[in-house]
Formats: C-alpha cells, sequence, structure tokens
C-alpha cells in the first residue's frame, strides 16, 4: 500500500477516471507552508522526496527540510532525489554497462546470484555519439557512414545486445535514429508516470549520462547530466544526492526581433548566465517572454545549462507544452493524464516573476538580443555577427592566455598554397557543420538555414569545395520536414547532404581534413576555423588541427559556408558573387514569417510515431546483424574495445584504510578552464601517443583506431588517454623562448626533471609506491560530464586535485572514485604559492574522521628544504560523499550494499 505521509495522497480525475498523487497542496497545508511561492522546479523535486519516504534513505525531516525552501538560507542540507528514470548516449553508457557487468561478475564469484544487480528503473541508451563524418557533401554520405561505423563499433554494439537480454529495465535505440536529447525530448519522455504496485501517478524526472540532459527541462522535467558513476547508483536504487541550491529565476520579457534565431537568444543567455555565476544553482525562466517562447526555443535554452553553469535551465509545463506533446505523437491519454497531473499540482503555466521566490530575479529583454556567434575556444564568449571579423582579426596576434593565437600580424593576409592547388588563409573556414542536439531539435533554425540555402542556391552562390559541410539532423523527422518543404534539395546543392543522425562535429566526430589540408595547417601554423550549430567549441575538440571555432545557428552555419572565411564581415561586406553580383546576407536571410509559414510541416504526429515504432520493430539490417552473447553474467572476450574494469579489484565486503598523502609529487600543474576534454579526450587517438602505441602493439592499424569515445568500454586505452588532450599545457614545462607553451600529455618526472607522456610517469610513480597529485586554476572539469575524466585520474594513481574551483558535475565523479577534490582558499592558488612542480607535498588534517567541507592542510616540501602549510577546503560536499569516499568510491559502495541485501 502507498504511505500516507502528512495526509498527501489524495485523488485528482483525468477526464471521468479518478487516480491517485501525493498532493503538493496537500503538503502545504499540513506543514503550513505556501507551496505555490516555491520555484517550480523545487517543488518537482519536493514531489519525489514527499512519493519515495520510506524512513531510511527519505525520511520526513528531508520533506520539512525542502517544504521549508528559503531563496537566501546557507545551504547545508541535502535532497535524496530520487529520479524517474535514467538515460544513457554510447560513450558514456558503454563503460556504465561494462561496469555494472563487472558487478554482476563479482557477484558470481562471491557465490551470489548476479541478478541482484539490476536496475531498478528504466534505462534507455541511445547510440548517437559514434558515428564519424567520414563521407560528406554526397547523397550516399548517411549510408556509407552508417556502414563504417557498424564496422568499427561491432564489438560495442554486440556488448550493448548483451546488456539487453541480461536486465529487464536496460534499452536501446539503436545507431542511425537521432542524438540522444532529441530522442528524449520527442520519444522518451512520457510527461507522468504510473505507478502500478501503489497505484500512484507521479511526473517524470530522471539524470542522463551527458550533461546536455537539460535539453528536457524544455517540457518542465527535472533533469541533468551525471557522470556514469552516479548514474549507475541512481540505476542501482540509490536516490542521487545533491545539495538544496540556490534557485535564479530568469524574467524574458517582450519579443525577438525578426531575422534573430534562438541560437542567438541562448547564446546571449549563456553569455549572461555566466557572468552572474550560476554554477551548480537551478535556474528557472518566467515571465511573459518565456511564456511566448515555443517549446523547441525553451530546449534549446535548456540544453546550454552546462555552459552557462546552472544545474538546469527549467521551463514550467503550460499549453504550448501540451502542444508540443500533441504535435510529437504521444497518446490522447498520455497527454490527458499530464495535464491534468500538473494542473491538480497547481503546477501548469509558466508563473510571473511576482509569484515565485526566487534566490535571485535576472531580467532580459528578448528585443536586444542580436545575431551572434560564440568563440574561438569557448561558448560563452559571444560576439555580434558585425565584430566577428575585427574579433578574429585582434585575437590573432594576441597572447594565448588572453584568448588568443600569438600570430605575427603580418601573417594574417599571407597566402599558402596546399599540394594539392588549394589556397589557404589564416581564418579561412575549413568546417562548416549542422550539428548537435542544441540546434537540429529546433525547425525554426532548420528552416531558416533550408531557406537561406534555396535563397543562395537561387542567387547563385557555391561554397568552397575544400569546406568540409555536412548536416547532421537530431531526428529522422528533420529530414522527412525538409524534404516536405522542399528545402532538402537546396542544403543539398550546397553541401549539406544528410552525413548521419548522430553527435557528429560537434562531439569531434568531425572525421579528418584531407592530407593536403593538414599539411599546409601544421606546416604553416595557420588558425584556420570551424563553424558549427553545436554547443560546444573547446580546443582540439572538433579538430585537432582547428584552433577557432566558432558556434553559430544553423542559417549563419550555411552563410559562413559560403563566405569562406571568418575575415569577412557579413554585416558590411557582401557574402559572395552571384550570378547578377554582389549578394549580401540580407538578401538571402529568411523573414520570421518565411519560417513560420513552413513550421506546420515540423509538427505532424503521425510523422513522428511512424518513425519511433520503428526503434523497435524496424530497427535496421545494420543492427539487426549484430548478435551478442547471452546469459546472465559477461563472457569478456578479448577485445580492445571492452574489457573488465579494474575497479573492483581485490574486492572485499569490508572497505580498506583511508588512504595516506604523504611525500606526493605533482603530476600535472594546469591553469584555468581545463576541460573534461582536456583530460579525458573524446576525439582521434595519436598514432605516437601511449594509447596509439597500446592499439599498435595489441595489431590495431591507424585506420582502425577509432577515436577515445568509441574505445571507452576499455580502461587500457582511456587510461592511456587520460590528459592526452593534443592542446593541454602543463605549466611544469617551462615556457619555450617565444613565451608559448609547450602543447600535449607530457609532464617531468620527478626529481629527475626527465620530460616523459604523463602516463608513464604515473605509471613509474605507481610502481614506486609514489602518491601523486593534480593541480589546476578556475573552472577546474567545465564541458561534458565524461566519468572517465574521473576515472582516469584514479587509475593513473592520483590521490587529489587541488584547485581554485571545480565544475559541479566532475568534482561529483572525483569524489566517486575516491578521488579528494580539493580547493585553494582565499586568494591562494599555484601562481600565488609558487608551486612549480618539482616539490613533495602532504595532506594532512583527514586522519581522524572526515567531516563534508571540512579544512585540510596542504604541506609543500621545496627543493631549498623549505616548507609551507597552506589551508585547502575539502570539496566532499555531503554526508553521502564521505561514505562514498571511505568506500573507496561510489561503485564499491553501492556494491557493498547490493551483495549484502
Amino acid at each position: 500500500m502507498p504511505h500516507n505521509t502528512f495526509k498527501t495522497l489524495k485523488t485528482f480525475k483525468i477526464g471521468n477516471k479518478t487516480c491517485q498523487y501525493y498532493s503538493l497542496p496537500a503538503l502545504g497545508k499540513s506543514l503550513g507552508i505556501d507551496v505555490s511561492r516555491l520555484p517550480v522546479s523545487i517543488r518537482v523535486v519536493l514531489e519525489s522526496v514527499l512519493r519515495n519516504c520510506d524512513g531510511q534513505k527519505v525520511t520526513e525531516e528531508h520533506i520539512r527540510q525542502l517544504a521549508g525552501w528559503q531563496p537566501n538560507a546557507k545551504r547545508e542540507e541535502e535532497i535524496p532525489f530520487v529520479v524517474a528514470r535514467v538515460v544513457l548516449q554510447d560513450f558514456t553508457g558503454v563503460p556504465l554497462l561494462a561496469d555494472i557487468a563487472a558487478m554482476r561478475s563479482v557477484a558470481a564469484k562471491m557465490g551470489k546470484a548476479p541478478t541482484r544487480i539490476e536496475p531498478l528503473v528504466p534505462v534507455d541508451l541511445v547510440v548517437d555519439h559514434s558515428v564519424m563524418i567520414d563521407y560528406f557533401g554526397t547523397k550516399r554520405a548517411l549510408d556509407l557512414n552508417m556502414k563504417l561505423e557498424f564496422q568499427r563499433n561491432r564489438e560495442r554494439y554486440q556488448f550493448m545486445k548483451w546488456g539487453m537480454q541480461a536486465f529487464d529495465t536496460f534499452g536501446v535505440v539503436p545507431p542511425g535514429f537521432g542524438i540522444v536529447h532529441q530522442v528524449n525530448l520527442e520519444y522518451l519522455a512520457r510527461g507522468v508516470h504510473f505507478d502500478r504496485k501503489n497505484k500512484v501517478y507521479y511526473p517524470d524526472s530522471l539524470v542522463g549520462t551527458d550533461s546536455h540532459t537539460t535539453m528536457i527541462n524544455g517540457i518542465g522535467v527535472v533533469g541533468w547530466g551525471v557522470g556514469g558513476i552516479e548514474a549507475e547508483a541512481g540505476m542501482l536504487g540509490q536516490p542521487v544526492y545533491f545539495l538544496t541550491p540556490d534557485v535564479v529565476g530568469v524574467e524574458l520579457k517582450g519579443q525577438l526581433r525578426g531575422g534573430v534565431t534562438a541560437t542567438d537568444l541562448v547564446l546571449t543567455i549563456t553569455e549572461m548566465l555566466r557572468r552572474e555565476k550560476v554554477v551548480g544553482k537551478f535556474v528557472e525562466f518566467c515571465g511573459e517572454g518565456t511564456a511566448s517562447l515555443s517549446v523547441t526555443d525553451r530546449a534549446t535554452i535548456g540544453n546550454m545549462a552546462p555552459e552557462y553553469g546552472a544545474t538546469m535551465g527549467f521551463f514550467p509545463v503550460d499549453e504550448r507544452t501540451i502542444d508540443y506533446f500533441k504535435g510529437t505523437g504521444r497518446t490522447p491519454s498520455e497527454i490527458a493524464a499530464f495535464e491534468a497531473y500538473f494542473k491538480a499540482q497547481k503546477m501548469f503555466g509558466v508563473p510571473k516573476a511576482s509569484q515565485i521566490n526566487y534566490s535571485k530575479l535576472l531580467t532580459l529583454d528578448l528585443s536586444t538580443v542580436a545575431p551572434s556567434l560564440a568563440g574561438p575556444k569557448r561558448p560563452q564568449d559571444r560576439i555580434e555577427i558585425g565584430n566577428v571579423k575585427n574579433t578574429f582579426i585582434d585575437l590573432f596576434s594576441k597572447p594565448v592566455a588572453e584568448n588568443g593565437f600569438n600570430q605575427p600580424a603580418e601573417k594574417l593576409d599571407q597566402q599558402y598554397t596546399t599540394s594539392a592547388g588549394t589556397k589557404l588563409k589564416n581564418g579561412d573556414i575549413l568546417i562548416a557543420a549542422i550539428t548537435s542536439c542544441t540546434n537540429t531539435s529546433n525547425p525554426s533554425v532548420l528552416l531558416a538555414a533550408g531557406l537561406l540555402a534555396k535563397k543562395a542556391v537561387e542567387a547563385g552562390l557555391k561554397v568552397p569545395k575544400h569546406i568540409k559541410t555536412s548536416l547532421a539532423p537530431g531526428s529522422r523527422v528533420v529530414t522527412e520536414y525538409l524534404t516536405k518543404t522542399g528545402l532538402m534539395p537546396y542544403l543539398d546543392k550546397l553541401g549539406f547532404d544528410v552525413a548521419a543522425y548522430g553527435c557528429t562535429t560537434c562531439i569531434g566526430n568531425a572525421g579528418d581534413l584531407t592530407p593536403d589540408l593538414n599539411e599546409a595547417i601544421i606546416g604553416n601554423d595557420l588558425i584556420c576555423a570551424a563553424v558549427l550549430s553545436g554547443n560546444r567549441n573547446f580546443e582540439a575538440r572538433i579538430h585537432p588541427n582547428i584552433k577557432a571555432n566558432f558556434l553559430a545557428s544553423p542559417p549563419l552555419v550555411v552563410a559562413y559556408a559560403l563566405a569562406g572565411t571568418m575575415t569577412r564581415d557579413l554585416m558590411t561586406e557582401p557574402v559572395g558573387k552571384g550570378k547578377h553580383g554582389d549578394v549580401w546576407l540580407g538578401d538571402i536571410w529568411p523573414s520570421t514569417e518565411e519560417v513560420d509559414a513552413l513550421l506546420k510541416y515540423a509538427m505532424n504526429p503521425k510523422a513522428f510515431k511512424a518513425n519511433y515504432s520503428q526503434v523497435k520493430t524496424n530497427p535496421g539490417k545494420l543492427w539487426e546483424n549484430i548478435k551478442g552473447v547471452t546469459g546472465e553474467t559477461y563472457n569478456w572476450p578479448d577485445s580492445t574495445y571492452i574489457a573488465e574494469p579494474p575497479f573492483f579489484e581485490g574486492f572485499e565486503m569490508q572497505p580498506g584504510a583511508m588512504p595516506v598523502i604523504k611525500g606526493a609529487r605533482a603530476l600535472g600543474v594546469f591553469g584555468d578552464s581545463v576541460t573534461t576534454d582536456h583530460i579525458s579526450p573524446a576525439g582521434a587517438i595519436k598514432e605516437t601517443s601511449p594509447a596509439g602505441k597500446w592499439l599498435m602493439a595489441h595489431g590495431v592499424q591507424k585506420a582502425d583506431f577509432n577515436s577515445y569515445g568509441s574505445r571507452r568500454g576499455n580502461h587500457e586505452i582511456m587510461m592511456r588517454g587520460t590528459f592526452a588532450n593534443v592542446r593541454i599545457k602543463n605549466l611544469m614545462i617551462p615556457a619555450l623562448p617565444d613565451g608559448s607553451r609547450f602543447e600535449g600529455g607530457d609532464t617531468l618526472y620527478q626529481p629527475s626533471g626527465e620530460q616523459m607522456s604523463i602516463y608513464d610517469a604515473a605509471m613509474k610513480y605507481v610502481a614506486a609506491g609514489t602518491p601523486t597529485v593534480v593541480f589546476g586554476g578556475e573552472e577546474y572539469g567545465t564541458g561534458s560530464s565524461r566519468d572517465w575524466a574521473a576515472k582516469g585520474t584514479q587509475l593513473l594513481g592520483v590521490k587529489a586535485v587541488i584547485t581554485r574551483s571545480f565544475e559541479r558535475i566532475h568534482r561529483s565523479n572525483l569524489v566517486g572514485m575516491g578521488v579528494l577534490p580539493l580547493q585553494f582558499k582565499g586568494d591562494d592558488s599555484v601562481q600565488s604559492l609558487g608551486i612549480r612542480g618539482d616539490e613533495t607535498f602532504d595532506i594532512s588534517g583527514l586522519e581522524n574522521g572526515i567531516k563534508p567541507m571540512q579544512d585540510v592542510t596542504l604541506t609543500i616540501h621545496r627543493a631549498d628544504g623549505s616548507k609551507q602549510d597552506v589551508s585547502l577546503l575539502l570539496r566532499i560536499d555531503t554526508p553521502i560523499e564521505v561514505d562514498y569516499y571511505q568506500h573507496g568510491g561510489i561503485l564499491p559502495y553501492v556494491l557493498r550494499q547490493l551483495l549484502e541485501d
């Protein structure tokens, strides 16, 4: 029977049917609290806490604490949030499946039933990260790229098929259907769920193993990205624990001007909120401007929450959400339950700013948003379109420390000729990609791209042949509406043929450039550019040889591909020469009315139903031909893709002693904004890297290396790839004579000072029994929520990471792998303390037990014999994280619980 804590189990009507739910208005009445003043996002979490109250993991005190949320209280309580489901993408999902398979192997070895290890909530894995843009600019690109994808990833897909039959609650959306977040928005999200056992309705909620899980916030679903490490715990019955958040309200006023896109809006919001430092906070949108936005525009804004640093970018449910559910083919009964439930909870409709108590209220007038790009290295560095040329010229000669490229000014206009005869200059665009969940889910910007392509073709414009163009829609429905509106042939003529359904260029799967382009870039140190409609443009993410990467709306991607260079001002110079002379951006830019006239083709319920029904009935011959092994436990065949992870070696039911950190060496000293791309790259594997050498030694040829992302199921590759990004700068290695820094995953092994790969140095330290630490600056670990950035760090023998500040998910992942996250206090930093990397370090203060957010002492022993004590903040933030750390990480903690039960 369902519990009736605080007399909150009530009934509501779906049509003529009487249904049960846990009523938040009734909770407010019982506790004497006006819950209608709480942010809507807090209320959704509160419902989960109330419904899952079991007196153990979730208690009445947790309910009281969250119901009594105050806008500006000190944040000390942790919330145990039980999610309705978990969503995975394949890069992060495969290692997670490997961990759970390894847990089953441990259970079997200990004589316990392997089936004790089973996801307790539904888990969906969407295969979207594997496909690469090898072929482009041809109608056969999609077919050829998918065939290559299956050829490269057969072993991974066999493993997924084993998982589908081994676990009752584990499903897979096969390759070729779309991007996980768009599939989640259009198909997986049901609005509300029904607990058949207790006969109770409850709202959808989830965590996902990709930071852009927040796209689902656009339809009123509470959810965010966590590392695979946390997601496993959520799957296996653990609540997701997090500190009670601040909630920043963003009141949107007015309307967007004609010709301004949702991409321009989200880049503006990203810049604004990154400046406001909303890291670790909920952001909730309100006001009439918010209510006027389409759901796909809301999803675009929610998607970019990791870029502005928030845990979520949340939009309440309203009539537009219901219309979106109707347009995407949800059943009438689902829609009726969805609307009735949120109205019963008094959570239906976008509130005015005055109706909610927010921690802080920000306001943005939509009419002030202008067409923009962001780059060349970070998504928050927005540039209005009229300033792009001057910004690029300015950054060309600026030092790297100021986001520049450190090049002599006179080199900017110099022309180079490649061995194939292509003329090349600094600032030339070599990749133009309509890609990424952020924008390919949004019909308004994709239709705008198609309309711009139509006008450009009719005007006689062409894209230079050496530019790698691609279109990777977020779902097959996009191709259908671009075809129905007659726009696809024009995109094809400009080289934007459909090349894949997946993340592609945005995740670093742009594929390679031609050899002559690579030779010219490397030989002349050229600063060439990529323009993509993605959400990430960190160094070396898009392509290792392209140093300037700009985020833009799909129509601007097409426009810049036509222009061919970042050194042309599209506001004052023509895009190019057409049949009748100069063609200006204003000549080919579609009006809002032209886009709106075609939007009716994008919301076709029959098309959505027909497409997604094929996930189970017709997944495609390539997927059907994959044969996986069967059985409750995996047999771990010899593979360079999948290997049994080492995290449970020597596992015992009682945790070991706390690690002592004494005489540690620095494995790396890094600056600000070190991303998870820097720590654990997803892209190409270099032949000369430790991972490349390992693959060659195991008989894998360079052509078959695939990417780090695709090989995340094998720890031998991933630990060798940790800190192996070609653009990472280890400040231990002295600056070059011109002031620039060595780039790549090397360090100085101490005490000899010999330069070698970080992996080789780490293994020498491990063999010698020497602990290691890593130092960083501000925003350490920003970017995608890659669990391997933490797993690889742990496998290299790193005991602590000491920084100025951490990104939310990466800090949590470090704790989850038993690595101490420590933060400098006040103005202390690597620079102010003069840390060079030739010192030894002790960490003390944890010997007598750990408390969240306590002080610890770093003792620096310098080469001259002097020593210095520095107080650090322990960023183990909550009591449950103390437990995780004491157990050696979240995985052994959960495994001990499951095997005890």
